[in-house]
């Protein structure tokens, strides 16, 4: 009895197995030709210490640049 008892009870496991990888979906995108559908990003300069104000933005990371070259560090 016991022995029928715990085949059913794997049979029944592989057959739940079994139907459970029919269910899965196609992972397919459906890319539309010439449209970003993420997220739209925002400026990097467009956070709090810049405004907006690109030009200030694009002076702080040239002054951030110069400052991390070492030739120019080792001349000083």
């Amino acid at each position: 009895m016991t022995s029928v008892r715990t085949l059913l009870v794997l049979g029944t496991a592989a057959l739940a197995f079994a139907l459970a990888g029919c269910g899965e979906r196609p992972q397919v995108i459906n890319y539309k030709q010439g449209k970003y559908q993420g997220k739209p990003d925002t400026p990097p300069y467009a956070s709090a210490p810049y405004n907006g104000n690109k030009a200030q933005w694009e002076n702080a990371v040239d002054q951030r640049t110069q400052a991390q070259n070492e030739y120019v560090r080792l001349r000083d």
